[in-house]
């Protein structure tokens, strides 16, 4: 079946996007306003991109048009965001920071979730979650009048202790940390306990295995 995006509804490019490209990380983001004002919510058009220099990509949509969420324009005025991912123990918690709330509502405060300073950036980090990526703002674009595209730096990483297994060597227990991705629909999420090994095949090993064909 060939859906052509030249006449596919954008509400349904939506659902053919979120239904095949999976699982996807979250970026659970906390951002501070100017006032000082702490926001968090969870987003899953998310990934790294590079590690020179260290990117990672946000897509924020809005709610109307013309409004970015809370998330986007706090980005947009102070260059700074926390970037925390999402064990499977957070999932409720991680869920009831994607309420539609007020701008003047502290999701974190109504997850019942604590905060802990950052090292580089003023927005703090959700202490409770075993990965934090500390963010300055490195391009920010407008694909419309609802949605932006978010390029962020990472300026430093905070990584839950126990799942560090050598920090000179930076090798990370990344089961340890048990985290989870989105999936499609309205509320399917998937964990990454099922996993399956598959080392990358250097050309002299295909070469012997063609050989012995």
């Amino acid at each position: 079946m060939l859906f052509d995006f030249a006449v596919v509804a954008p509400e349904n490019r939506y659902k053919l996007l979120v239904s095949t490209v999976v699982p996807r990380p979250i970026a659970w983001v906390v951002t501070q306003d100017l006032e000082g004002r702490l926001n968090a919510a969870p987003f899953s058009f998310f990934n790294a991109l590079s590690q020179e220099p260290p990117l990672v990509a946000l897509g924020i949509g809005g709610r109307t048009a013309g409004d970015v969420k809370d998330t986007g324009n706090n980005i947009r005025a102070t260059g700074e965001f926390v970037v925390n991912l999402v064990p499977a123990s957070l999932a409720e918690q991680m869920n009831v920071t994607a309420i539609d709330f007020s701008a003047d509502i502290d999701e974190l405060a109504e997850a019942g979730l604590t905060t802990a300073a950052s090292a580089r950036i003023k927005p703090p980090r959700i202490a409770e979650s075993p990965v934090a990526l500390e963010c300055e703002r490195y391009m920010m674009i407008d694909v419309n009048n609802d949605r932006s595209i978010v390029l962020g730096r990472v300026v430093a990483m905070h990584v839950r202790d126990d799942a560090v297994m050598d920090a000179a060597k930076c090798y990370i227990d990344t089961p340890k940390l048990d985290l989870i991705g989105r999936m499609h629909g309205r509320g399917w999420y998937a964990r990454t306990t099922d996993r399956f090994d598959l080392p990358r095949i250097a050309v002299s090993e295909w070469a012997k295995r063609k050989a012995a064909e």
